[in-house]
């Protein structure tokens, strides 16, 4: 399917996401050159008072206050869906189902049956579909994937992740949508754990079997009188915690190395250290995410008085996207590989070419992955990720 127009954007969701969503497309034109533009047709949201405030913060042409109105408007191509997780599935399938391209936040569902049957609408009614795992964009990263990809670290060994922070670690930390399993569908497993699976998958490939444990260890926090973000206003009422704090897992995949996984929202210190370490039989990779513009490498093959961990600054015109920013040294951020992904997204729908792009079999075999390990939490055993 070849994209012949501009791509007109309607965006249900308006708060962290829904910023670094229309940040991406509000840029993307001033450094990539697309044939085709993105106009930033309409956002949505409930509150109309605050949707019309973001519309204009973020430069929206238009607000809606119902998603149905949004998804039914004909100058619109694609729904971008950035809402709490329990959202995803019903407006998903039904922008699908109205002819609508769909690109949804992490994770992408409540579970894997949810994820499953939006990727069959999808699949079904021919629209392009796409997940928001943005990491897998940054220079760095990709710099990863070349290496493993030209055999330089050789046959994996190892792959360990976490992906650690520390904003609950204060008991009084209100209970954000974030805490309530109605609305997340679990705590640090599925919003953190989901990042690392992503990234595991796409650098080395597929999961054979996992083995996990999990813990909250703040039972009840106070009720929220407003939340954006990752910050909330406590009120004086307690509510009940009802997802995980931290869950870690041990991983076997389908390639023969064995992973190390863990996620935690309780890692006082850490602000956002999502990292990977893939040790091989010809070199090593680290990379850590409050460093995103780097990536360490170790290569056996270099003479052994210079052998040693090797710091590479991605931001070189060799390294993927860097040459569309700035000059070399002059680093990017966070918000970047959300315009990459997008960019990603829009050249694959131009072309009519095979995706280059997490899409909603990503998700499914995500979501895989994260339901294995929560099985195997209940089982107290190993649990085949196939098998579900």
């Amino acid at each position: 399917m070849g994209l012949k127009k501009p791509l007109r954007i309607g965006m249900v969701g308006y708060k962290f996401m829904g910023t670094a969503h229309s940040h991406a497309y509000k840029d993307i034109g001033m450094f990539f050159d697309l044939e085709h533009s993105v106009q930033m047709k309409a956002i949505c949201g409930r509150d109309e008072k605050s949707v019309k405030e973001a519309a204009e913060k973020f430069g929206w042409s238009e607000y809606e206050t119902d998603w149905r109105s949004l998804i039914i408007r004909d100058d619109i191509d694609l729904i971008d869906v950035n809402t709490p997780s329990n959202a995803h599935k019903e407006i998903i399938i039904a922008a699908a189902k109205a002819g609508k391209h769909v690109f949804c936040e992490k994770p992408l569902a409540l579970t894997l049956e949810d994820a499953r049957e939006m990727l069959e609408v999808a699949e079904e009614n021919g629209v392009v579909h796409a997940v928001c795992f943005n990491y897998r964009y940054l220079p760095a990263v990709q710099l990863a994937k070349q290496l493993i990809d030209e055999g330089r670290i050789g046959d994996i060994h190892h792959y360990r992740a976490s992906y650690l922070q520390d904003w609950l670690v204060d008991p009084k930390f209100p209970l954000a949508w974030r805490l309530q399993k109605e609305y997340a569908g679990s705590g640090a497993h599925g919003d953190l754990n989901a990042h690392c699976v992503d990234l595991a998958r796409y650098l080395i490939g597929d999961f054979e079997k996992v083995v996990g444990q999990q813990k909250t260890f703040v039972n009840q926090r106070p009720i929220p009188t407003s939340m954006t973000g990752l910050t909330a206003v406590a009120s004086d009422d307690y509510g009940d915690v009802t997802v995980d704090d931290t869950t870690s897992f041990l991983a076997q995949f389908k390639n023969g190395a064995l992973g190390i996984f863990e996620a935690s929202r309780f890692a006082t210190g850490w602000k956002n250290g999502n990292t990977f370490e893939i040790y091989g039989s010809k070199g090593a990779i680290r990379f850590n995410l409050e460093r995103l513009n780097e990536l360490e490498v170790f290569l056996r093959e270099d003479e052994p008085h210079l052998q040693g961990f090797r710091t590479i600054l991605a931001t070189e015109s060799a390294h993927k996207y860097a040459g569309n920013w700035w000059p070399p040294g002059h680093t990017i951020g966070y918000e970047h590989a959300f315009i990459h992904l997008i960019y990603e997204i829009i050249q694959s729908m131009r072309e009519g070419s095979t995706r280059t792009y997490p899409d909603f079999y990503d998700g499914v075999k995500c979501q895989q992955v994260l339901e294995a390990v929560e099985q195997s939490i209940l089982t107290q055993a190993w649990v085949n990720v196939d098998s579900l």
